[in-house]
């Protein structure tokens, strides 16, 4: 797949659980219905909880890499209100 383009970029590698998708889903709140937002998250409980907890706030994730460093991005785009 080739690079998503994002709108927005978000860090919450310096987060814990639950703060974790707390801080995306501010972040997600900021954009038009339509943009995408990037999420750099830590493995571990992040990976596993922000995506799924974006996917049942009626969000779109599109795309879940990891990255060179043992953090993962995850692209999401704004579905619902």
């Amino acid at each position: 797949m080739a690079d998503i383009k994002y709108d927005e970029f978000c860090d919450i590698t310096d987060k814990v659980c639950p703060l974790t998708f707390v801080k995306a889903k501010v972040a997600l709140d900021e954009l038009e219905k339509g943009q995408i937002l990037a999420v750099k998250m830590n493995d571990g409980e992040p990976v596993q909880n922000v995506p799924r907890s974006m996917k049942e706030d009626g969000q779109m994730v599109l795309k879940l890499e990891k990255n060179d460093d043992g953090t993962y991005t995850m692209y999401v785009r704004k579905d619902s209100e």
